[in-house]
């Protein structure tokens, strides 16, 4: 009986290390993600962010946030489909 109850609690040590794994990889993919889908407005705000913790001023890289932002604002706004496909 003794034995038995060993193998159960091995696998289960392991399930729980894996299942661990997989939300510190699904965590890392939706921050990647989000960096890349978000792109230059969150690089010049957490360019800013370590700026001001530095202690200098991050006026350069808020008016660069500011920017992307009105950008892609402006990108939203645009009809998209294959309509309006171009090839470059």
């Amino acid at each position: 009986m003794k034995i038995r109850n060993r193998c159960r609690v091995q696998p289960q040590a392991g399930q729980g290390m894996t299942e661990y794994i997989i939300i510190v990889l699904l965590i890392a993919i939706a921050a990647i993600l989000a960096f890349t889908y978000f792109g230059q407005g969150v690089r010049e705000q957490t360019a800013g962010i370590t700026t001001e913790l530095s202690g200098q001023s991050a006026q350069q890289q808020i008016t660069g946030a500011a920017k992307a932002a009105q950008a892609a604002a402006a990108e939203a706004d645009k009809a998209k489909g294959l309509a309006t496909y171009q090839s470059k």
